[in-house]
């Protein structure tokens, strides 16, 4: 796993901006903390922090690869998973490899098939490629987009980078956001292509650009696809444990320390159920980590999204499967410390996030990355399966986004100032993402009534739920060093589960009953009969009375990020009772101290018009 960041000029020389491909390149030194390269000729600048993962002497980068007509260079991120297979291939059709890392299988791979080279690839992964022979740059993304990659196109090229922090770094890109970008930010969508800086774009999932003397052009490599499922449920589940299987042999493969994240909810016990199966067999023990919290059986309260609490749970696994296992316990002093939430906004690059949550994950992958340098998740099982609580009530229904209809929108815009939130017209903004993303989700010919809403609830999720999670679990564990892989992201259980009727889905009258009837023989019985309970938040008042300290602070200061926000409304929750505070209310402190700390940072220049 790496951070990668390059420039494109057709016009310039840029052998004379070392200094600006180091500055874009030294933003990513957390994304690769063991190694760092450049590559620079005229034409193309490429700039490559490593995290050693595979084949550890070798893999170095920016890679070259001499051909007779001009040396092919690329800068990499990600996991081939299949590179031993695709390197057999490439051998057998007369490549010679220099190293064992999956790196040079990708780029032989690109001198082999070109463009095509993704439909060949199973992982996670954003590259870019810099051909001299046609004078091209080839950008792709993974089919989910696990991992990130943004474009900057300029007067006579581009610039891009894992990160928008690597393209900002750059004195072509200015650090402007405008009406649309704030309504991306306050609505909390993430639409596909969207960046919230102007003139940059996000590569999407499963896209390839090529930038050349002509231009810059965008195409899908793939999709989801609506297609006739045929297996029987008995086949359907077992063919998900096959998949499962493979995938999680394939997801082991490292060279460093590997662990699991465990949280007791199924699709994380399931996971570190399978990996302790595969490497006992090895005559290994897997490690695992969850996350946890001062008097947290005192201080927890049941919402919807997290019912119950998961200490229980993760015990009830790890006497349950042979697994070397750590809670890592954070307290509210912890959270609240405003240098965690710098960090944490900071790796976001994104004003709004999910308050403690993104400072518990911070601190939890820092903990983790002090003893393993690799970590399989759970991520999108739920998105996968249908798993959240709203793809089972009236939520579902609605001609909106399941999981803002219970006033998500309103939660996250309440503090915003009367004038703002009435110029950006939010409410609008998210009504025509929603229709936007519905008119997108494939469909098989005659499909109706409920089987047809429940496929298209089943590709909001997968596309931009899911973006969102996958965002935040990739910058968080990528701030501190440590590769978060996601085995439920395969694309082919992806692809796979997406066809399978809800009824199916659904057979037991339950969420996700496939996963739950594949790997029950794993699990103990508490595990597999649990309800759906999201990542964990804190109840430790100390982390309250922290935030509210904080925010009195802030609104004394007169911070110019204070313009967005309705001072009467943030100073009630920074007044309010700390034994009847409301989520709510909590929520508007966090917004504006995570604005006010994304100020500090870029620094960004505001634009209505």
């Amino acid at each position: 796993m790496c951070g990668i960041t390059g420039w494109i000029s057709y016009r310039r020389d840029l052998t004379a901006h070392q200094e600006s491909v180091d500055a874009m390149t030294e933003t990513m030194s957390c994304r690769g903390p063991d190694a760092q390269g450049s590559w620079v000729t005229p034409r193309a600048a490429l700039g490559h922090r490593r995290l050693a993962v595979i084949d550890l002497p070798g893999g170095a980068q920016p890679m070259e690869a001499r051909t007779e007509n001009g040396t092919v260079a690329m800068v990499y991120s990600g996991e081939a998973y299949n590179y031993v297979e695709l390197r057999d291939e490439l051998r057998r059709r007369g490549h010679r490899f220099e190293t064992d890392s999956d790196t040079e299988v990708v780029l032989r791979g690109y001198l082999e098939w070109g463009e095509e080279l993704p439909d060949k690839l199973n992982g996670m992964y954003a590259f870019a490629i810099w051909d001299p022979r046609t004078e091209k740059l080839v950008m792709i993304r993974d089919r989910m987009g696990i991992k990130p990659f943004y474009y900057y196109e300029t007067d006579d090229g581009v610039l891009f980078g894992s990160e928008p922090k690597a393209i900002l770094a750059n004195p072509l890109a200015a650090p402007v956001v405008g009406a649309d970008g704030l309504r991306e930010i306050f609505s909390f969508t993430k639409t596909p292509g969207f960046a919230i800086w102007d003139g940059m774009r996000e590569l999407r999932p499963g896209h390839l650009a090529v930038l050349d003397r002509n231009g810059l052009r965008e195409r899908a490599y793939w999709k989801l696809e609506a297609t006739e499922h045929t297996d029987s449920k008995e086949a359907t589940v077992a063919h998900v444990r096959e998949l499962l299987e493979d995938i999680i042999a394939r997801q082991l493969v490292a060279d460093v320390p590997r662990c699991s994240l465990l949280s007791g909810g199924l699709d994380s016990s399931a996971m570190t159920a399978l990996a302790a199966k595969q490497l006992g067999a090895q005559g290994e023990t897997v490690r695992s980590f969850a996350v946890d919290f001062p008097d947290q059986a005192e201080n927890f309260r049941a919402e919807d999204i997290a019912p119950t609490q998961d200490t229980p749970f993760v015990h009830a696994v790890k006497e349950h499967i042979d697994c070397d296992h750590s809670d890592i316990v954070l307290d509210g002093t912890a959270l609240s410390d405003p240098a965690v939430r710098r960090a944490a906004v900071g790796a976001r690059d994104l004003p709004v996030g999910l308050g403690d949550r993104d400072n518990s994950l911070y601190l939890l992958f820092s903990a983790i990355r002090a003893q393993s340098t690799v970590a399989l998740s759970g991520e999108s099982a739920d998105e996968v399966f249908g798993g959240y609580p709203w793809f089972h009530d009236e939520r579902a229904k609605a001609h909106a986004f399941p999981w803002m209809s219970k006033g998500t929108t309103l939660d996250l815009s309440g503090a915003l100032s009367g004038e703002l939130t009435a110029s950006l017209g939010l409410q609008s903004y998210l009504d025509d993402s929603y229709s936007s993303a519905v008119a997108e989700a494939p469909l098989k010919d005659g499909e109706s009534g409920h089987e047809k809403r429940m496929r298209q609830v089943c590709y909001l999720h997968l596309t931009r739920m899911v973006q969102t999670l996958l965002d935040r679990k990739d910058r968080m564990s990528m701030a501190v060093g440590l590769e978060v892989r996601v085995p439920f992201c395969d694309h082919r259980l992806v692809q796979y589960v997406f066809n399978t009727p809800w009824s199916l889905k659904t057979f037991d009258g339950r969420e996700k009953s496939i996963l739950r009837e594949a790997t029950r023989d794993l699990l103990p019985e508490s595990v597999v009969q649990r309800k759906k309970s999201g990542y964990p938040g804190s109840f430790d008042p100390r982390y309250v009375a922290a935030i509210q300290s904080q925010t009195m602070d802030l609104l004394a200061s007169g911070h110019p990020a204070l313009d967005l926000f309705d001072h009467g409304r943030v100073r009630a929750a920074a007044t309010a009772d700390k034994a009847t505070i409301t989520s709510q209310e909590r929520t508007r402190m966090e917004r504006a101290l995570d604005v006010a700390t994304w100020f500090d940072l870029h620094k960004p220049e505001i634009k209505m018009n």
